[in-house]
């Protein structure tokens, strides 16, 4: 019997999932012990923010625990490091909204993963729920709309975007270098969006 994940989540636990960011914080509300062909998980019960009451399964769900001291939502103390709000109120909104989450450019990441996780950024557009979602995944709030206006999410969003295209365009050139094959397989999966920036950027 294997043991379970160096991780393991109880009621009441504060997590994000990092391949979800936009459906914010959620609250553990149950959790299960699972054995499913030899491997032992947890599958968990969480009422998000955003997206309501999901059940995950933590050998599937990127889930990570609240970090009090540096989520965006948390307070600061004297000496605790600074938060997103509390950057963003001395005006360096545009480079925050702009930043690529770290699974996109940690270099102890596989070249794969890099690529994947870059590739998922295109579930985000300028049109509708998908430009709020992609500012509360940037910003952790659960409305960004209390801080920003449309017009504004969607300049910042155009500065987002160019910056997604040319990381996309550097991981793929690198990877033609290096594994052309599973570029090639992750690009002819990859939503229609991707293969258009691809060809406005010029990538073969």
């Amino acid at each position: 019997m294997t043991s379970m994940p160096e991780t393991t989540f109880k009621f009441g636990d504060r997590l994000v999932h990092s391949g979800r960011p936009e459906w914010g914080t959620g609250v553990v509300t149950g959790v299960q012990n699972v054995e499913q062909d030899g491997q032992s998980f947890q599958r968990v019960n969480i009422r998000f923010d955003r997206a309501g009451l999901k059940t995950l399964a933590t050998n599937i769900a990127e889930l990570r625990v609240v970090d009090e001291d540096t989520h965006p939502a948390a307070p600061i103390a004297a000496g605790q490091p600074e938060t997103w709000l509390t950057q963003l109120e001395k005006g360096t909104a545009d480079e925050l909204m702009s930043r690529l989450p770290e699974a996109t450019r940690d270099p102890f990441n596989t070249l794969q993963s890099r690529i994947e996780a870059t590739l998922r950024l295109y579930r985000f557009s300028e049109q509708g729920g998908a430009l709020i979602d992609w500012a509360a995944a940037q910003t952790g709030l659960k409305d960004p709309m209390t801080r920003f206006n449309r017009h504004e999410l969607e300049a910042l969003f155009k500065r987002f975007a160019l910056e997604r295209d040319s990381h996309l365009k550097t991981l793929v050139i690198e990877g033609r270098r290096k594994d052309p094959a599973m570029v090639d397989r992750l690009i002819g999966t990859a939503p229609h969006d991707v293969r258009d920036a691809l060809r406005r950027l010029n990538v073969r």
